[in-house]
């Protein structure tokens, strides 16, 4: 009867401390999601397009975004020439390089349970040539008409999960 005892013990502590290993494997595995969450970091997606009326071609990493650009802009050809992913915390800037003395400068000002700021500042040879913001709704896209390029101008397209 003793026997029996210490093995039901054993297999009471055992059992208990499996159900504490699962527990902190969880936490483990979990906790960048709910940290990135509580510190308010929204990954952001940033893609630099070039849109000009030269020939008709349509960069196939472009294809989630082309009834948009079509509707919204009037050029005929789309190539993407930079894409960009980032994970963004609120008032932290973010410069990225975007082409040939451009670079773009963006800010995650806001964000609440189903919507992000951001406030978008593009600089050509240091002096702003256009300031922004745009408001997302996480896995939608927002399209941005840029500077002059080439034949062509610059589309940014931002997208946000969170």
């Amino acid at each position: 009867m003793d026997l029996r005892g210490n093995r039901r013990r054993f297999l009471y502590v055992m059992g208990k401390r499996a159900y504490f290993i699962i527990i902190i494997a969880f936490v483990l595995v979990l906790a960048p999601l709910f940290v990135s969450t509580a510190l308010g970091q929204v990954q952001t997606r940033l893609r630099i397009i070039e849109a000009s009326n030269v020939g008709s071609s349509i960069d196939p990493a472009l294809r989630d975004v082309h009834d948009q650009l079509g509707s919204l802009f009037n050029f005929t050809s789309y190539r993407l020439l930079k894409d960009e992913f980032l994970s963004l915390v609120p008032n932290r800037p973010s410069a990225i390089n975007a082409h040939e003395g451009v670079s773009l400068e963006i800010t995650l000002t806001k964000q609440q349970k189903k919507t992000a700021v951001y406030q978008i500042r593009i600089l050509r040879k240091g002096s702003e040539i256009l300031d922004t913001k745009v408001r997302l709704s996480p896995g939608k896209t927002a399209l941005i008409g840029g500077p002059k390029h080439g034949q062509g101008s610059i589309i940014l397209a931002i997208s946000a999960r969170f």
